[in-house]
């Protein structure tokens, strides 16, 4: 390795105390996207991420408005001739601490548990967005990158990212890249490097039944009224068959089959279902028949019920037969799929099986397609090969079950494909009490992003 590379490495291991409270403070920072409460702590966090970036010496730092959340923009600009332009994309928003009650630490208070931190957003992902700030800092400190750099880092992810689409075709000239750098994915354990290579889209709805003009008293009206709350849960138990397939029409039209070749990389992977059990707690797996637990998390589309409500869900009894029902509903997509054309065979299923009785409509809250980068492109090489210097082992490939809008998004309107990385673990809890982030995979990711950025201009 070069002199400088080692220099680069070094000037992480010496600074890794540094980096760490520098993660604590970000992660104070509560930056609910959702919950209008938290707004000027959002702002906050965008200052931070911008004040970041000016200490690295970033170019033109500036804070963009949107509609809800800021969004931050940074450039690097090498003396590379013909150098090629990474797009590296991050978002600094977290989801609700709720409930609170089950953390056992408060949760934007940053606390060290053996091997862990403990926060909300440590892992998903201001560590992983951290990682690639610290890993560029190290170079810098030591060298010259030979790559162009242009950051975007948004503040609205963890809602589905609905200001991102407009700004960056407002913003093309902007963006514009080879490539994009996505630091939000994971790997599957501390000696498991993994490159995520494909990720599932999403069609996040809300479902509203309604039924009488207020909510009535079940003896009174019990057996006379129709009740919006068995309605909605008679629809949604019809969803899926006796076999885990979702009933929506036409839902599996696009659906891309699963080749021999792919069923024996997934394999491949320690995914199986003693690994599920282990790591959920629950009691049995469950899913669409014929296909493997990898495979219905990366290759499958579902259909879930995020969340419930009706009535009257307080301590004790109230006999009540509630005015209306409503349920959240997401639809992991798969590559092909169509966020509109699930909308539509979601509300096809909903003309077709809701009774006359009550009255119902679907809101849409997100959308995004799935999206996949072919394993041989030279990046993705070059990404494999740090993390083989780093582990001392070539990396797995991987399907995400998650979404991130920003990568479909970029693809169709840039026409710019994303090579996604990031050193969380399966158990991290995301979006769950207790988030926490591995220190020891950290650091390597620090090291490992080191190294892809030389592999890279090599």
């Amino acid at each position: 390795m070069s002199a400088n590379r080692n220099s680069a490495l070094d000037y992480a291991q010496k600074n890794r105390d540094r980096f760490l409270e520098e993660l604590k403070t970000f992660v104070r920072i509560p930056s609910v996207s959702t919950d209008p409460q938290y707004q000027a702590q959002v702002e906050a966090a965008a200052t931070w991420v911008a004040d970041q970036l000016r200490s690295l010496g970033m170019n033109n730092v500036a804070i963009y408005p949107t509609a809800r959340h800021p969004l931050v923009y940074g450039e690097y600009r090498c003396a590379a001739p013909q150098a090629a332009t990474l797009l590296v994309y991050g978002h600094y928003d977290v989801q609700p601490p709720e409930p609170l009650e089950l953390w056992q630490s408060p949760p934007f208070e940053p606390t060290l548990s053996g091997e862990y931190l403990v926060g909300r957003g440590v892992s998903d992902m201001k560590g992983q967005l951290l990682a690639g700030l610290k890993a560029i800092e190290s170079i810098l400190k030591a060298d010259q990158l030979n790559v162009n750099l242009r950051f975007l880092v948004e503040g609205e992810e963890e809602i589905g990212s609905p200001s991102l689409e407009k700004f960056i075709a407002e913003h093309q000239d902007l963006l514009g890249a080879d490539l994009a750098l996505n630091l939000d994915s994971g790997i599957l354990a501390p000696d498991f490097p993994t490159i995520t290579i494909a990720l599932r889209g999403l069609a996040y709805f809300e479902l509203r039944v309604y039924g009488p003009a207020g909510d009535l008293h079940s003896g009174v009206f019990g057996g006379a009224v129709h009740n919006p709350a068995q309605v909605l849960c008679e629809l949604i138990a019809g969803m899926h068959d006796a076999q885990g397939r979702v009933t929506l029409p036409g839902f599996y039209d696009r659906v891309r089959p699963l080749s021999e070749a792919e069923r024996q990389s997934l394999a491949r992977l320690p995914l199986d279902d003693a690994y599920f059990l282990k790591i959920t707690g629950a009691p049995a797996l469950f899913g669409e028949e014929g296909y493997t637990s990898a495979e219905r998390i990366g290759a499958r589309p579902t259909l879930e019920v995020n969340g419930l409500y009706s009535g009257y869900i307080g301590e004790g009894s109230k006999t009540v037969l509630p005015a209306y029902a409503m349920a959240k509903i997401s639809c992991r997509l798969v590559p092909d799929q169509d966020p509109a054309e699930v909308h539509q065979q979601l509300f096809d299923y909903l003309k077709a099986h809701a009774p006359s009785t009550v009255r119902w409509e679907v809101i849409q809250h997100a959308a995004a397609p799935a999206a996949m980068i072919e394993p041989d492109r030279p990046e993705v090489i070059a990404l494999s090969r740090a993390m083989e210097q780093v582990w001392g082992r070539k990396p797995a490939f991987k399907r995400e079950g998650g979404s991130i809008p920003v990568v479909a998004q970029l693809k169709s309107i840039l026409s710019m494909p994303t090579i996604l990385t990031g050193f969380g673990l399966p158990d991290d809890n995301l979006h769950a009490p207790n988030e926490r982030l591995h220190l020891p995979t950290w650091q390597r990711g620090i090291e490992t992003l080191i190294h892809f950025f030389y592999n890279l201009t090599e």
